[in-house]
């Protein structure tokens, strides 16, 4: 029996978002649990879909003791503050220090954080934690799928397991394979043999998703190279919209057997690097995605519009109206967009009533230039408190608060609804949609603040998914970002321009 600290912080960081993440931002949680410490840890993530309910469960259930340090998660945003990391940072590492001698430690990072003072915020850490245990101890961290894994995260931990699905299904699996590597790890007596290679390309967010190719079956190359006993292996297509030299993807693994662990690696890594023109994806416009919707969409098989680019999960405030400007635009039917969000215009609906009728002046809270809030008449179809739990297979499991919500329908367009709320979180669930008594299988079209996480609920119900390119901050091609920091040679999109240095102009072809 080993005695395992157990601790996390994850944060996604997109440093071209309008707001930072605060200390607050880690409080509130925004989809996660707020702020734990101690055995406090266990209780608040049990039976979620969360790496470190997946680790902690292995653990136990090995016969290993845990101690709780602190475990924070925020909603993706621009940098995490100073302030917020380095109370949140200096937690696990006091706790660690006064649990005493530990056999090992299990991390449950992100792998794409960048602190307002620190690029490589799960790379300092990992530092600061290795410090405190020494060499002899071993350090195993899980990471989400978009992780831009660096060398100092490699240098500093003993083992790094990654997801394999995206939408994230698979995270408390990915704690569960974490755990099962630091027991082989303690077993041995050793750290394993590590490998690592990075590509040279960017791709979007939609276009890493797993249930579609080519990730589709690069995860199921990488499960069938996995066979071999004593191999961890994992892909991470990156987190592109990190402007910092390591931002990318990579693949990375661990085994006794080294020769072998680098043939793998190897072989995996030239499998992504011949699927690069495989990463191109086809978006629409607003009005070309709902025209399509219109003549698509029937309730039982509704069009499902991703609005990636203001997508809460990628760093976007959920605010922007360009989607639902063109769904009122175009008098759209069996509509609804959720979920917009918008503290003042939810709690107004509140004070005015189910049923009553204002003018309501929506979204465009985070000044996207060139955009103001959308203007109309809206009558209140429903209320509700924001507390319900999440139902599908991505949120499953977790206790949703997201405020007080409202859902509107258009005077102008009455077959348009929108889902309003007053926490960001991206629209993954079709508890979101319940909650104020809708139900989105019997809606035409269904426009969603989300990336991929939406799939794994929405596109079993869906006739097809279409993504949009509305305006937003999460920026669906890479190449349309102001890059200042990337490393030279570094394509900007799949068989696309090479980044060249900070004066490349934005949306070089």
């Amino acid at each position: 029996m080993a005695l395992i600290a157990v601790g996390g912080f994850q944060h996604e960081t997109n440093t071209f978002a309008p707001t930072r993440a605060n200390y607050r931002a880690f409080e509130v949680g925004a989809g996660r649990p707020g702020i734990q410490f101690g055995a406090a840890i266990a209780d608040a993530v049990a039976g979620a879909n969360l790496p470190a309910a997946g680790a902690l469960d292995s653990l136990h259930a090995l016969g290993h003791r845990t101690v709780g340090l602190a475990w924070a998660a925020a909603s993706p945003s621009a940098q995490v503050t100073q302030e917020a990391y380095e109370r949140i940072a200096g937690e696990i590492v006091r706790r660690l220090a006064e649990a005493g001698p530990v056999d090992g430690v299990y991390l449950d990072l992100h792998g794409a954080m960048v602190a307002e003072h620190f690029d490589d915020g799960e790379g300092e850490l990992l530092a600061r934690v290795r410090k405190v245990v020494g060499d002899r101890v071993p350090i195993i961290a899980s990471l989400d799928l978009h992780a831009n894994v660096t060398r100092a995260m490699i240098a500093g931990a003993d083992g790094l397991v990654a997801y394999r699905t995206y939408p994230h299904v698979d995270m408390a699996e990915t704690g569960q394979r974490a755990a099962q590597l630091l027991e082989a790890t303690l077993k041995r007596g050793r750290p394993m043999a590590k490998a690592w290679k990075t590509l040279d390309y960017l791709s979007s967010l939609p276009s890493q998703c797993s249930l579609i190719e080519p990730c589709k079956g690069l995860y199921q190359s990488l499960a069938r190279i996995e066979q071999q006993p004593g191999l961890w292996l994992s892909f991470t297509p990156g987190f592109p919209m990190a402007d910092f030299a390591e931002c990318g993807m990579s693949v990375f693994g661990y085994a006794a057997d080294a020769a072998r662990l680098r043939a793998a690696v190897t072989r995996l890594a030239g499998e992504v690097a011949a699927a690069e023109k495989d990463f191109a994806l086809e978006m629409y416009s607003p009005e070309d995605a709902v025209r399509r919707a219109m003549q698509r969409g029937q309730p039982g098989a509704p069009v499902v519009l991703a609005d990636t680019q203001d997508n809460p999960g990628a760093g976007g405030n959920g605010d922007t109206t360009g989607l639902l400007a063109a769904m009122i635009r175009l008098r759209a039917h069996d509509a609804v967009l959720g979920m917009l969000i918008d503290p003042p215009s939810a709690a107004a609906a509140h004070a005015l009533g189910r049923g009553k009728s204002a003018r309501f002046a929506l979204g465009e809270i985070s000044g996207v230039p060139g955009h103001v809030p959308l203007a109309g008449e809206f009558t209140v179809e429903a209320l509700g408190d924001g507390n319900f739990a999440g139902t599908g297979p991505y949120q499953r499991g977790l206790q949703l608060n997201l405020g007080p919500m409202a859902l509107l329908r258009s005077r102008e367009a009455p077959g348009v609804r929108v889902l309003l709320a007053s926490k960001k979180c991206q629209a993954a669930d079709q508890s979101m949609f319940r909650h104020l008594g809708v139900e989105s299988k019997t809606q035409r079209l269904i426009a969603l603040k989300s990336s991929v996480h939406f799939r794994a609920d929405f596109q079993p119900i869906a006739k097809e998914v279409l993504v949009v390119r509305a305006p937003g901050p999460a920026l669906a091609d890479p190449v349309e970002f102001h890059w200042t920091r990337l490393r030279h040679g570094l394509r900007l999109r799949p068989l696309g321009p090479v980044f060249a240095g900070a004066s490349m102009p934005s949306g070089a072809s």
